[in-house]
């Protein structure tokens, strides 16, 4: 039919949709800049309607044009699965853990476990700010982390693990004999929360969160400290305390202690989008189930605290901040 449209027009539509920059999207795709231009105006002329706005300055979605990105996303990922089963070539899943040993890793390991025949991908990138745009993009298939609110539609997420946040301490500070930190203790010790891979916006806002009714005053800003060479060295370097996860990989030179009074959670989601369905996710649901189960990650104390909004949907009086 004359009416029909290419799957080469939508891909390249898609493309020019979520970079909003002809350039960027015929890099991203490998074409001539004037070919990706051609193939959208022939998907208008296919479509009868204005996809884009287009000046010299900018390039803007219309409202035709919002509408056929979210269809054209499902078409062409219907289109390339299907493709995929049909030559028998399983899809491979790419998962956002934030930082090694962290606790998506850890659901990323069970759930290569349950699939064995699933290729997955583990990047880092830095939290729900930066992964949730490439999971709308479909260039990550699944991300860990705060998303607080309702988030973008076309996403979904569950609960996987409450984790206590701990305090890593340089070996001879004051309180590294201590069993446990009590949260007031931290008063006045310069206590940092931008070190670590777990160190994301999302967690930052539950931190401030946490220490600002006690009065214990994070350290001031400094550039976010990633890996465990350079954390070693950013806790000898400022003999302070760093708030952590349970999870974090030991430092060399730090110990870590429990948080208390109150015990404090930091809540791990897992994100998709809607749309989703593969073996991968559907193994590290069960990953995210098993582990739960077996180690308690989604129990609290009655009186733990959560931050906002999170502690919201609680019982009320659990959030002891």
């Amino acid at each position: 039919m004359a009416d029909d449209v290419e799957i080469r027009l939508l891909r390249h539509f898609v493309a020019v949709a979520e970079e909003l920059h002809f350039s960027r999207a015929a890099r991203r795709l490998f074409v001539a800049q004037q070919a990706l231009s051609r193939d959208v105006r022939k998907l208008e002329d296919r479509t009868g309607a204005r996809l884009l706005d287009r000046t010299t300055r900018r390039v803007a979605l219309t409202p035709a044009g919002l509408l056929l990105l979210s269809r054209a996303r499902e078409i062409l990922a219907l289109y390339d699965s299907t493709l995929l089963e049909l030559r028998g070539e399983p899809r491979s899943l790419t998962v956002d853990v934030v930082g090694p040993g962290l606790t998506p890793t850890l659901v990323l390991a069970q759930a290569r476990r349950h699939a064995p025949d699933v290729e997955f991908f583990a990047r880092f990138h830095t939290g729900t700010e930066a992964a949730v745009p490439l999971l709308l993009a479909e260039k990550v298939d699944v991300t860990f982390g705060r998303l607080p609110g309702d988030g973008p539609q076309g996403l979904r997420r569950r609960a996987v693990r409450h984790e206590p946040i701990s305090v890593l301490l340089p070996e001879r500070h004051p309180l590294a004999g201590a069993d446990a930190v009590p949260l007031a203790a931290l008063r006045g010790t310069g206590v940092c929360i931008r070190a670590g891979d777990h160190a994301t916006p999302g967690w930052e806002h539950a931190a401030l969160q946490l220490l600002a009714p006690f009065g214990a005053d994070p350290a001031l800003a400094h550039p976010h400290v990633e890996g465990v060479d350079e954390l070693a060295r950013h806790i000898r370097d400022r003999n302070a305390p760093i708030l952590t996860m349970t999870a974090q990989p030991a430092v060399p030179g730090a110990v870590r202690r429990p948080l208390v009074e109150p015990v404090a959670m930091f809540p791990w989601a897992m994100i998709w989008r809607t749309d989703a369905d593969h073996p991968g996710l559907r193994a590290l649901h069960q990953a995210a189930d098993e582990l739960a189960a077996a180690h308690g990650w989604l129990t609290a104390p009655p009186d733990a605290w959560f931050p906002e909004p999170e502690a919201a949907s609680r019982t009320p009086g659990r959030n002891a901040g």
